[in-house]
């Protein structure tokens, strides 16, 4: 299901549903519903991967007929979704980790230096102690990527996993450099950036197409 790409800290998923999907969200003809269920679905398998590496603690647990060994996991989950865009992630997520917190972060990227600003930060409380997923859909350039990590890193957060949909070369360099301690998670790893910083082939502008507003 999972491939380690050419990338180190980089895990691509393999997966024909996840293919599948990704061509739905490619497809320019695609209306809004259809590409909100596509970025759920790759979502709830981006979980599968992610969380396949959470580390457990052991219980017992009453059954209807007896006592048995059962397990939670061992530290909180954090969800962050990057605004707007990140939020189509979210439910994907839930489905599979339905006790997680959720933080939201809000980076506006500069259309003319290509540079993230920050207007809004709202984190549950012990970052230091969870498991933080950090989503959003498209990694281009990695400047906001990277300043959304920074900052989640000041509210204490160690163990950081960033979860996209699509990755340009040129973020998947700017986060290993600036953040080599973060692993990316990615449905599928694009040629290039162009001239204005979209991802080529790319899907579009995410947040747009989840969200009805092209």
């Amino acid at each position: 299901m999972k491939k380690k790409s050419e990338y180190p800290n980089l895990v691509l998923i393999e997966h024909p549903l996840v293919k599948k999907d990704i061509t739905i969200l490619r497809d320019k003809t695609t209306n809004t519903e259809m590409f909100r269920a596509a970025v759920t679905r790759i979502s709830n398998l981006l979980a599968a991967e992610i969380s396949s590496a959470f580390s457990l603690v052991e219980l017992k647990v009453d059954t209807p007929l007896e006592k048995t060994k059962g397990y939670r996991l061992k530290q909180e989950v954090v969800l962050i979704p990057v605004l707007r865009a990140g939020l189509g992630m979210v439910d994907g997520f839930l489905q599979l980790i339905p006790d997680a917190k959720l933080g939201h972060i809000g980076l506006e990227r500069n259309e003319t230096t290509l540079k993230p600003n920050n207007y809004y930060l709202k984190t549950p409380k012990n970052l230091s102690k969870a498991e933080v997923i950090l989503l959003d859909p498209m990694l281009a350039t990695g400047g906001s990527a990277s300043a959304a990590i920074s900052f989640l890193k000041e509210r204490g957060a160690k163990i950081i996993v960033f979860a996209c949909l699509v990755a340009a070369p040129e973020g998947i360099k700017k986060i290993l450099k600036d953040h080599s301690d973060v692993v990316i998670f990615t449905a599928v790893v694009d040629r290039q950036l162009n001239k204005k910083g979209y991802i080529l082939p790319g899907l579009g502008d995410a947040g747009d197409r989840t969200f009805g507003t092209l």
